[in-house]
């Protein structure tokens, strides 16, 4: 007679109840028109203080600008923040200034507005900066996480602007650096924690990480079985993620090492649909979000130093697809984070088809 024992391969979790909540009608912003541009981007930005998403508006480019308090149906003549000549394709808050948000358009522009402490009574159209630079329409700006008042910009000229807004002009004609690498349209953009690293994805289906004070190109994954179309920095763990597709055009998102971008580290088909996949990192928690534009669902990664490096836990399902993402690092309670186990760290990060819900 034989002997045998099965060892179950158990992998331990901090995450036993780990689930997505939509939130009451009272608590969504209901009736927001956001924008119906075809735009790959998150039209939605969110600090402790403010939402601020992209809207559809005559004759130009608009957002609101919505304190977080104020939910519920929001009244169709609400005021916009307005100005620009074409549709706004991106939004940023200031990481150093929750009252300063930054803006870009298909009119080759780039505004900063101050918004008032107080609720806006009505439509704001006077920008407190203006960057002029760029020869075509401008897709992504990023704000630079340690250094307070520097820009960064991308746009369709295949260049990457970056901006000294600590001067007394109003409008600002020249950046203070121009990296001109790109061969293509740029998709998106990312910064490591300290700011010292940019990773960006582009039309060439390219992954390229560039040292952002002298604008040289430090790798470039020239890997055929992922066509990237996002990027984004895991934290301090020295590894990017970016999403995209496969050779056979499912949808996929792979890990990378950022000193080695000859191989993905791991790769994961995830389905056959066609929308873009934007990834989020909570480097609180380790958690990775993964939302597609059109998605009715959200899918909730653990993320770990060592293989198997990402661990599938669960996904959110809503029957609304979702129009535009936003996230907000609004810092946590300690004792949230102590009794994680036990608590719902997930936010939920689209919109309903009438308005938004966190």
């Amino acid at each position: 007679m034989t002997k045998m024992s099965w060892h179950p391969q158990y992998r331990s979790s901090k995450f036993r109840h780990v689930f997505g909540k939509p939130a009451s009608k009272e608590n969504c912003y209901d009736s927001v028109p956001i924008t119906h541009s075809v735009h790959d981007n998150h039209f939605c930005a969110v600090n402790p203080h403010f939402i601020a998403v992209v809207t559809e508006c005559a004759g130009g480019g608009a957002f609101l600008v919505i304190p977080l308090h104020q939910t519920g149906k929001l009244d169709p003549h609400y005021p916009k923040v307005c100005g620009h000549r074409g549709n706004v394709l991106d939004i940023k808050w200031n990481p150093f200034d929750d009252f300063e948000i930054a803006s870009c358009s298909e009119d080759t522009m780039i505004k900063i507005w101050d918004i008032p402490k107080q609720l806006l009574s009505r439509n704001l159209t006077a920008c407190r900066k203006e960057l002029v630079g760029h020869s075509r329409r401008v897709g992504l700006v990023e704000w630079h996480p340690t250094a307070a008042n520097i820009l960064f910009s991308a746009g369709y000229d295949y260049k990457v602007m970056v901006w000294n807004l600590d001067t007394k002009e109003s409008v600002i004609k020249s950046p203070v650096k121009t990296i001109d690498c790109h061969q293509d349209v740029i998709l998106s953009m990312s910064f490591n924690t300290n700011g010292s690293l940019l990773a960006t994805t582009c039309k060439d289906r390219k992954i390229r990480v560039l040292d952002p004070r002298a604008g040289s190109v430090l790798q470039e994954a020239s890997y055929k079985g992922h066509r990237a179309s996002k990027v984004l920095f895991l934290g301090n763990l020295k590894k990017l993620l970016s999403t995209g597709t496969s050779r056979w055009n499912n949808r996929q998102m792979a890990l990378w090492d950022q000193d080695d971008l000859s191989v993905p580290l791991t790769e994961e088909d995830l389905d056959g649909s066609s929308g873009v996949l934007f990834p989020f990192y909570d480097t609180d928690t380790n958690m990775l979000y993964v939302v597609g534009k059109g998605d009715g669902n959200i899918r909730y990664y653990e993320v770990s130093a060592d293989k198997p490096y990402l661990n599938y836990l669960t996904e959110y399902r809503s029957y609304h697809p979702q129009k535009g993402i936003g996230e907000c690092g609004v810092p946590r309670p300690l004792g949230a984070l102590r009794d994680r186990d036990e608590a719902d760290l997930s936010p939920t990060l689209g919109t309903s088809a009438g308005g938004l819900t966190f």
